[in-house]
Protein backbone atom coordinates (compact mmCIF):
# COMPACT_ATOMS: atom_id res chain seq x y z
CA UNK A 1 0.00 0.00 0.00
CA UNK A 2 2.52 2.50 1.01
CA UNK A 3 5.23 0.90 -0.90
CA UNK A 4 6.77 3.42 -2.94
CA UNK A 5 4.11 6.82 -1.97
CA UNK A 6 6.11 10.27 -1.58
CA UNK A 7 3.43 11.00 0.80
CA UNK A 8 2.78 10.92 3.93
CA UNK A 9 -0.40 10.05 4.52
CA UNK A 10 -2.46 6.71 3.49
CA UNK A 11 -5.78 7.31 3.84
CA UNK A 12 -7.64 3.25 4.68
CA UNK A 13 -11.76 3.40 4.30
CA UNK A 14 -13.55 0.43 5.78
CA UNK A 15 -17.54 0.15 5.60
CA UNK A 16 -20.21 -1.88 6.96
CA UNK A 17 -21.96 -3.00 4.25
CA UNK A 18 -24.97 -0.50 3.50
CA UNK A 19 -26.97 -3.00 1.14
CA UNK A 20 -30.24 -2.92 2.39
CA UNK A 21 -30.81 -6.42 3.69
CA UNK A 22 -34.48 -5.66 5.01
CA UNK A 23 -35.59 -9.68 5.25
CA UNK A 24 -39.08 -9.06 6.22
CA UNK A 25 -41.78 -6.57 7.52
CA UNK A 26 -39.60 -6.87 10.60
CA UNK A 27 -36.19 -4.97 11.06
CA UNK A 28 -33.89 -7.52 11.59
CA UNK A 29 -31.74 -6.98 15.19
CA UNK A 30 -28.72 -7.76 17.10
CA UNK A 31 -29.78 -9.91 20.19
CA UNK A 32 -29.39 -8.47 23.99
CA UNK A 33 -26.56 -10.92 24.51
CA UNK A 34 -23.83 -8.87 22.89
CA UNK A 35 -21.59 -7.31 24.72
CA UNK A 36 -21.57 -4.12 25.19
CA UNK A 37 -17.76 -2.00 24.20
CA UNK A 38 -18.49 0.77 26.94
CA UNK A 39 -18.63 -2.15 29.39
CA UNK A 40 -15.36 -4.23 28.06
CA UNK A 41 -12.82 -1.47 26.56
CA UNK A 42 -9.74 -2.22 24.79
CA UNK A 43 -8.74 1.39 25.92
CA UNK A 44 -8.71 0.08 29.81
CA UNK A 45 -7.56 -3.48 29.10
CA UNK A 46 -4.91 -3.95 26.49
CA UNK A 47 -3.97 0.12 25.74
CA UNK A 48 -5.09 -0.72 21.84
CA UNK A 49 -5.94 3.15 21.86
CA UNK A 50 -6.40 6.85 23.31
CA UNK A 51 -9.90 8.58 23.15
CA UNK A 52 -10.48 12.09 21.88
CA UNK A 53 -13.25 14.29 20.87
CA UNK A 54 -13.07 16.86 18.22
CA UNK A 55 -15.68 19.82 18.08
CA UNK A 56 -17.21 18.85 15.29
CA UNK A 57 -19.62 21.29 12.41
CA UNK A 58 -23.53 20.12 12.23
CA UNK A 59 -23.67 21.57 9.15
CA UNK A 60 -21.24 20.90 6.36
CA UNK A 61 -22.80 22.48 3.09
CA UNK A 62 -25.39 25.20 4.02
CA UNK A 63 -25.50 28.81 5.99
CA UNK A 64 -28.24 28.82 8.32
CA UNK A 65 -28.29 29.49 11.95
CA UNK A 66 -28.48 26.27 12.69
CA UNK A 67 -25.65 24.97 10.38
CA UNK A 68 -22.54 26.35 12.97
CA UNK A 69 -24.01 23.93 15.72
CA UNK A 70 -21.22 22.23 16.71
CA UNK A 71 -20.86 18.64 18.54
CA UNK A 72 -18.23 16.35 20.38
CA UNK A 73 -16.42 13.53 17.55
CA UNK A 74 -15.17 11.20 18.89
CA UNK A 75 -12.11 9.44 17.63
CA UNK A 76 -9.40 6.49 19.22
CA UNK A 77 -5.75 6.81 17.99
CA UNK A 78 -3.04 4.30 18.52
CA UNK A 79 0.64 5.62 18.00
CA UNK A 80 2.35 2.92 19.28
CA UNK A 81 3.66 1.97 15.68
CA UNK A 82 3.97 5.12 14.16
CA UNK A 83 7.44 6.33 12.77
CA UNK A 84 6.38 9.86 12.26
CA UNK A 85 5.60 12.24 9.91
CA UNK A 86 9.39 13.19 9.02
CA UNK A 87 9.52 9.82 8.63
CA UNK A 88 6.99 9.85 5.98
CA UNK A 89 4.81 7.14 7.83
CA UNK A 90 0.98 6.60 7.01
CA UNK A 91 -1.56 7.36 8.68
CA UNK A 92 -4.41 4.53 8.52
CA UNK A 93 -7.45 6.15 9.09
CA UNK A 94 -10.90 3.93 9.61
CA UNK A 95 -14.14 5.69 8.72
CA UNK A 96 -16.56 4.52 11.80
CA UNK A 97 -19.55 2.25 10.72
CA UNK A 98 -23.29 2.56 12.26
CA UNK A 99 -22.70 2.00 15.56
CA UNK A 100 -20.48 2.76 18.36
CA UNK A 101 -16.75 3.17 16.88
CA UNK A 102 -14.84 0.77 19.68
CA UNK A 103 -16.75 -1.78 18.66
CA UNK A 104 -15.58 -1.97 15.32
CA UNK A 105 -11.74 -1.15 16.59
CA UNK A 106 -11.73 -4.23 18.86
CA UNK A 107 -12.62 -5.95 15.53
CA UNK A 108 -10.77 -5.06 13.16
CA UNK A 109 -7.84 -6.86 13.05
CA UNK A 110 -6.23 -5.67 9.95
CA UNK A 111 -5.32 -2.32 11.15
CA UNK A 112 -3.89 -3.71 13.53
CA UNK A 113 -1.52 -6.39 11.29
CA UNK A 114 -0.49 -4.74 9.48
CA UNK A 115 0.63 -1.05 11.11
CA UNK A 116 3.74 -2.48 12.35
CA UNK A 117 4.95 -2.91 8.47
CA UNK A 118 4.41 0.29 7.49
CA UNK A 119 4.88 2.24 10.83
CA UNK A 120 1.77 4.04 10.61
CA UNK A 121 -0.62 5.84 12.94
CA UNK A 122 -4.13 4.17 13.46
CA UNK A 123 -7.17 6.76 14.08
CA UNK A 124 -10.62 5.44 14.18
CA UNK A 125 -13.01 7.77 13.88
CA UNK A 126 -17.06 7.67 15.02
CA UNK A 127 -19.81 8.09 12.71
CA UNK A 128 -21.97 10.80 13.90
CA UNK A 129 -25.18 10.22 15.60
CA UNK A 130 -24.06 6.62 16.79
CA UNK A 131 -21.92 5.71 19.86
CA UNK A 132 -21.09 9.47 22.29
CA UNK A 133 -20.96 11.34 18.60
CA UNK A 134 -24.21 12.94 18.67
CA UNK A 135 -25.11 16.39 17.77
CA UNK A 136 -27.87 18.80 19.55
CA UNK A 137 -25.71 18.39 23.00
CA UNK A 138 -25.58 14.69 23.29
CA UNK A 139 -28.85 14.20 23.59
CA UNK A 140 -30.44 11.31 21.64
CA UNK A 141 -33.68 11.68 22.15
CA UNK A 142 -33.58 15.38 20.61
CA UNK A 143 -31.08 14.00 17.81
CA UNK A 144 -33.17 11.33 17.03
CA UNK A 145 -36.48 13.09 17.64
CA UNK A 146 -37.67 14.19 14.18
CA UNK A 147 -36.73 14.14 10.37
CA UNK A 148 -35.31 17.58 10.58
CA UNK A 149 -32.51 16.80 13.71
CA UNK A 150 -31.98 13.62 11.25
CA UNK A 151 -31.55 15.49 8.27
CA UNK A 152 -27.98 15.59 9.52
CA UNK A 153 -27.35 11.91 9.19
CA UNK A 154 -26.50 11.55 5.90
CA UNK A 155 -23.07 9.92 4.11
CA UNK A 156 -22.00 12.84 2.58
CA UNK A 157 -22.21 15.42 5.89
CA UNK A 158 -20.56 12.45 7.99
CA UNK A 159 -17.51 12.19 5.24
CA UNK A 160 -17.59 15.44 5.28
CA UNK A 161 -16.45 14.90 8.98
CA UNK A 162 -13.92 12.79 8.48
CA UNK A 163 -11.97 15.16 5.97
CA UNK A 164 -12.27 17.75 8.29
CA UNK A 165 -11.31 16.37 11.11
CA UNK A 166 -8.74 14.39 9.29
CA UNK A 167 -7.34 17.96 8.18
CA UNK A 168 -6.98 19.33 12.01
CA UNK A 169 -5.28 16.05 12.68
CA UNK A 170 -2.55 16.83 10.00
CA UNK A 171 -1.89 20.27 10.87
CA UNK A 172 -1.31 19.29 14.58
CA UNK A 173 1.57 16.64 13.62
CA UNK A 174 2.32 18.25 10.24
CA UNK A 175 1.45 16.43 7.87
CA UNK A 176 0.57 15.85 3.94
CA UNK A 177 -1.47 15.78 1.54
CA UNK A 178 -4.59 17.89 1.39
CA UNK A 179 -7.05 14.88 3.17
CA UNK A 180 -5.83 11.20 2.32
CA UNK A 181 -4.18 9.59 -1.21
CA UNK A 182 -6.09 6.25 -1.49
CA UNK A 183 -9.09 4.36 -0.09
CA UNK A 184 -9.96 0.64 1.12
CA UNK A 185 -13.26 0.11 1.39
CA UNK A 186 -14.60 -3.38 2.86
CA UNK A 187 -18.40 -4.36 1.83
CA UNK A 188 -18.83 -1.46 -0.17
CA UNK A 189 -21.60 -1.70 -2.65
CA UNK A 190 -20.31 0.82 -5.42
CA UNK A 191 -23.30 -0.53 -7.87
CA UNK A 192 -25.27 -1.04 -5.67
CA UNK A 193 -28.00 1.48 -7.37
CA UNK A 194 -31.62 0.74 -8.36
CA UNK A 195 -32.52 -0.28 -11.56
CA UNK A 196 -28.28 -0.89 -11.97
CA UNK A 197 -27.95 -4.01 -9.89
CA UNK A 198 -30.57 -6.45 -9.07
CA UNK A 199 -32.31 -6.58 -5.66
CA UNK A 200 -31.96 -9.45 -5.29
CA UNK A 201 -28.09 -8.97 -5.11
CA UNK A 202 -27.23 -9.56 -1.78
CA UNK A 203 -29.62 -11.87 -0.35
CA UNK A 204 -28.46 -14.41 -3.68
CA UNK A 205 -25.08 -13.72 -2.20
CA UNK A 206 -26.22 -15.03 1.22
CA UNK A 207 -28.07 -18.20 -0.44
CA UNK A 208 -25.05 -19.39 -2.51
CA UNK A 209 -22.81 -19.19 0.38
CA UNK A 210 -25.27 -22.33 2.28
CA UNK A 211 -25.89 -23.69 -0.90
CA UNK A 212 -22.02 -23.90 -1.37
CA UNK A 213 -21.76 -26.22 1.61
CA UNK A 214 -24.68 -28.46 0.93
CA UNK A 215 -27.41 -28.68 -0.80
CA UNK A 216 -30.12 -30.01 1.36
CA UNK A 217 -28.89 -27.06 3.62
CA UNK A 218 -30.40 -24.55 1.07
CA UNK A 219 -33.12 -26.89 0.58
CA UNK A 220 -34.39 -27.37 4.26
CA UNK A 221 -34.27 -23.38 4.89
CA UNK A 222 -35.77 -22.31 2.03
CA UNK A 223 -38.89 -25.30 2.71
CA UNK A 224 -38.52 -24.07 6.23
CA UNK A 225 -40.27 -20.16 5.75
CA UNK A 226 -43.47 -21.36 3.82
CA UNK A 227 -44.10 -24.17 6.61
CA UNK A 228 -43.71 -22.00 9.63
CA UNK A 229 -46.04 -19.51 7.59
CA UNK A 230 -48.52 -22.36 7.22
CA UNK A 231 -47.91 -23.70 11.10
CA UNK A 232 -48.42 -19.85 12.22
CA UNK A 233 -51.69 -20.06 11.23
CA UNK A 234 -53.73 -21.57 14.20
CA UNK A 235 -52.62 -21.89 18.01
CA UNK A 236 -51.73 -25.45 17.97
CA UNK A 237 -49.48 -24.17 15.29
CA UNK A 238 -48.30 -21.29 17.48
CA UNK A 239 -47.59 -23.53 20.26
CA UNK A 240 -45.65 -25.89 18.38
CA UNK A 241 -43.35 -23.29 17.19
CA UNK A 242 -42.73 -21.99 20.76
CA UNK A 243 -41.43 -25.01 21.57
CA UNK A 244 -39.78 -25.94 18.94
CA UNK A 245 -37.73 -22.82 18.87
CA UNK A 246 -37.51 -22.44 22.53
CA UNK A 247 -39.07 -19.48 22.34
CA UNK A 248 -39.78 -17.41 25.94
CA UNK A 249 -43.38 -15.82 25.96
CA UNK A 250 -46.45 -17.59 24.54
CA UNK A 251 -47.00 -15.46 21.64
CA UNK A 252 -50.67 -14.95 20.21
CA UNK A 253 -48.81 -14.01 16.48
CA UNK A 254 -45.41 -15.46 15.54
CA UNK A 255 -45.18 -15.77 11.80
CA UNK A 256 -42.93 -12.45 11.02
CA UNK A 257 -41.21 -12.30 14.09
CA UNK A 258 -39.34 -15.60 13.87
CA UNK A 259 -38.75 -15.33 10.24
CA UNK A 260 -37.30 -12.25 10.87
CA UNK A 261 -35.42 -13.80 13.74
CA UNK A 262 -34.31 -16.72 11.83
CA UNK A 263 -33.38 -14.48 8.98
CA UNK A 264 -31.34 -11.95 10.90
CA UNK A 265 -29.56 -15.36 12.30
CA UNK A 266 -28.48 -16.71 8.55
CA UNK A 267 -27.87 -13.53 7.18
CA UNK A 268 -25.63 -12.16 9.74
CA UNK A 269 -23.78 -15.39 10.07
CA UNK A 270 -23.25 -15.54 6.26
CA UNK A 271 -21.66 -11.41 6.77
CA UNK A 272 -19.39 -12.91 9.63
CA UNK A 273 -18.39 -15.98 7.69
CA UNK A 274 -14.63 -16.28 9.12
CA UNK A 275 -11.94 -18.91 9.05
CA UNK A 276 -11.38 -17.78 12.67
CA UNK A 277 -13.59 -18.05 15.82
CA UNK A 278 -14.90 -14.58 16.21
CA UNK A 279 -17.16 -12.06 18.55
CA UNK A 280 -18.08 -9.49 16.46
CA UNK A 281 -22.44 -9.84 16.20
CA UNK A 282 -21.93 -12.97 18.47
CA UNK A 283 -19.91 -15.33 19.56
CA UNK A 284 -19.43 -17.58 16.86
CA UNK A 285 -16.99 -20.74 15.86
CA UNK A 286 -14.60 -20.53 12.46
CA UNK A 287 -16.88 -21.42 9.53
CA UNK A 288 -20.29 -20.80 11.28
CA UNK A 289 -21.99 -21.10 8.10
CA UNK A 290 -20.50 -24.93 7.86
CA UNK A 291 -21.50 -25.69 10.69
CA UNK A 292 -24.90 -23.94 10.42
CA UNK A 293 -25.49 -26.70 7.21
CA UNK A 294 -23.51 -29.30 9.80
CA UNK A 295 -26.64 -28.91 12.37
CA UNK A 296 -29.31 -28.96 9.21
CA UNK A 297 -27.77 -32.47 7.79
CA UNK A 298 -26.46 -34.07 10.94
CA UNK A 299 -29.10 -32.95 13.58
CA UNK A 300 -28.42 -33.97 17.13
CA UNK A 301 -31.63 -35.71 17.24
CA UNK A 302 -31.24 -38.36 14.18
CA UNK A 303 -32.06 -38.25 11.00
CA UNK A 304 -35.77 -37.57 11.53
CA UNK A 305 -35.44 -34.35 12.83
CA UNK A 306 -38.57 -32.52 11.57
CA UNK A 307 -37.48 -29.40 10.02
CA UNK A 308 -37.96 -26.57 12.79
CA UNK A 309 -35.36 -28.63 14.85
CA UNK A 310 -32.92 -28.52 12.07
CA UNK A 311 -33.41 -24.89 11.57
CA UNK A 312 -33.60 -24.08 15.14
CA UNK A 313 -30.26 -26.07 15.35
CA UNK A 314 -28.51 -24.05 12.71
CA UNK A 315 -29.95 -20.95 14.12
CA UNK A 316 -28.66 -22.10 17.97
CA UNK A 317 -25.25 -21.66 16.14
CA UNK A 318 -25.58 -17.58 15.94
CA UNK A 319 -27.88 -17.45 19.10
CA UNK A 320 -26.42 -19.47 21.67
CA UNK A 321 -23.21 -21.10 20.63
CA UNK A 322 -21.88 -20.27 23.84
CA UNK A 323 -24.56 -22.46 25.38
CA UNK A 324 -25.71 -19.91 28.08
CA UNK A 325 -29.38 -19.01 26.68
CA UNK A 326 -32.50 -21.34 27.68
CA UNK A 327 -34.84 -19.26 25.29
CA UNK A 328 -35.08 -16.67 23.52
CA UNK A 329 -37.53 -13.76 22.84
CA UNK A 330 -38.48 -12.72 19.13
CA UNK A 331 -39.37 -8.76 20.50
CA UNK A 332 -35.83 -7.95 22.12
CA UNK A 333 -35.31 -4.32 20.86
CA UNK A 334 -32.05 -4.05 22.81
CA UNK A 335 -29.52 -2.03 21.29
CA UNK A 336 -26.34 -2.43 23.04
CA UNK A 337 -23.72 -1.16 20.44
CA UNK A 338 -26.03 2.16 19.22
CA UNK A 339 -26.84 0.95 15.92
CA UNK A 340 -30.57 1.98 15.88
CA UNK A 341 -30.49 4.20 13.60
CA UNK A 342 -29.20 2.41 11.22
CA UNK A 343 -33.16 1.84 10.13
CA UNK A 344 -33.04 5.92 9.12
CA UNK A 345 -30.00 4.82 7.03
CA UNK A 346 -31.09 2.39 4.87
CA UNK A 347 -34.79 1.81 2.85
CA UNK A 348 -36.76 -0.99 3.96
CA UNK A 349 -37.92 -3.12 1.23
CA UNK A 350 -39.24 -6.97 1.07
CA UNK A 351 -35.85 -8.57 -0.65
CA UNK A 352 -36.40 -12.64 -0.91
CA UNK A 353 -33.79 -14.55 1.46
CA UNK A 354 -32.93 -18.14 0.26
CA UNK A 355 -35.30 -17.42 -2.60
CA UNK A 356 -38.30 -17.31 -0.21
CA UNK A 357 -41.57 -17.23 -1.69
CA UNK A 358 -40.26 -17.67 -5.40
Amino acid sequence: MAIGFSFQWLFLLCLVSSVPFSLSRITPRFPSSLISPEKVSVSTTTKLYKTSYFTQTLDHFNFLPQSYQTFQQRYLINDTFWGGAKTKAPIFVYTGNEGEIEWFAQNTGFMFETAPHFKALLVFLEHRFYGKSIPFGGDKEVAYSNTSTLGYLSSTQALADYATLIIDLKNNISAYPHVAIGALASSSPILGFENLTSPYSFNNIVTQDFKSESENCYQVIKESWQQIKDTAKTSKGINLLRKSFKLCKNYEYIGDYLESWLSTAFVYTAMTDYPTPSNFLNPLPAYPVKQMCKAIDNPKSGRNSNTFEKVYGAANIYYNYSGTATCFDLEDNSDPHGLSEWSWQWKESTYSFLERGR
